[in-house]
């Protein structure tokens, strides 16, 4: 174990309720509340939130407002606001949003790309290109994102060299930044530490992020053993927003509440205001009409009520 002085001194949460927390939402969320959501966000000192996803409306029915919700947000200087973009069509469309980051997506494991995208995952890096080229042209960061890095629901184990190809890959497109993704929540610490370093001999450390699912109740040593192989960005999901599709019943993304506890817990600065986030949060919920799934966030909003 290494000592809590290797630690990153300073950690980017990019927070992703607004878009991977309600996208699979069943209750038609108004853009209204998800304008609401992401401007409680803002102020609460992100520098990077996904607030919107341009894909078709047919695939994704809850992100039917993204054109509105970018429209209307009161925008934070320095803060990021990202979309995914599936496609030039998805792309030209955050253009006109003005998105300052568009993320492309693809997966370390076949079996799900083809299930998933029905592509193999060469094919979905091949689509890709002219997105990314156009995000460069217009001057806007690109994101890309692996799913699946950590263990696939359809071929279960997924080779670190699989891995590291498609960070290759993603890296050959010009990405500012990749995410790691454990989609359906089964890592654990070692595997965890095993495919980040794996992945960095692909990409810059510093420029690689921890997007970890609670599906096994993981994500949080997951994102410990990140931080003591030096990962410096993760992803999380006000008051735990987001289901895993593929484990019944699951929660999916780790509750930003919770990693922002853990984090300042160790004296890591992340410019955030928990308090800000545990009020997001329980804002979000009653809109939705259930108790967060935020541990952190439902113990200090009782804590206050005393």
């Amino acid at each position: 174990m290494n000592s809590q002085a290797s630690l990153p001194k300073k950690v980017k949460i990019v927070e992703v309720g607004p878009r991977d927390g309600l996208q699979n939402e069943k209750e038609t969320i108004s853009a209204e509340v998800k304008i609401e959501l992401v401007d409680r966000l803002s102020r609460a000192g992100f520098s990077n939130v996904e607030a919107a996803s341009f894909v078709s409306p047919k695939w994704v029915p809850q992100m039917a407002t993204s054109t509105e919700v970018m429209a209307r947000i009161t925008r934070l200087p320095g803060t990021i606001y990202s979309a995914l973009t599936p496609n030039m069509q998805g792309f030209e469309a955050a253009l006109a949003a003005k998105a300052d980051e568009v993320v492309i997506f693809g997966s370390a494991s076949e079996a799900f790309s083809q299930k998933n995208i029905n592509c193999s995952i060469a094919e979905s890096i091949a689509r890709f290109e002219p997105v990314a080229k156009a995000a460069k042209a217009n001057g806007l960061r690109l994101r890309g994102s692996i799913s699946t890095a950590f263990g696939c629901p359809y071929q279960g184990e997924v080779p670190l060299t699989a891995v590291a190809d498609v960070v290759r890959r993603m890296r050959d497109l010009g990405c500012d930044e990749i995410d790691i993704a454990d989609t359906i929540g089964v890592s654990t610490a070692r595997k965890t530490q095993e495919v980040m370093l794996a992945a960095s001999r692909e990409f810059p450390l510093q420029q690689l992020s921890g997007h970890f699912h609670d599906t096994y109740g993981q994500a949080l040593a997951n994102i410990y053993a990140s931080l003591e192989v030096g990962v410096q960005i993760f992803h999380s999901s006000v008051s735990g927003l987001g289901g895993c599709p593929y484990a019944k019943g699951a929660t999916g993304n780790v509750a930003t509440e919770d990693v922002l506890y853990l984090l300042h817990g160790l004296g890591i600065e992340t410019g955030i205001d928990l308090d800000q986030v545990v009020d997001a949060g329980q804002f979000i919920s009653q809109q939705l009409g259930r108790k967060g799934s935020s541990r952190a966030g439902n113990a200090i909003a009782a804590k206050r009520l005393g």
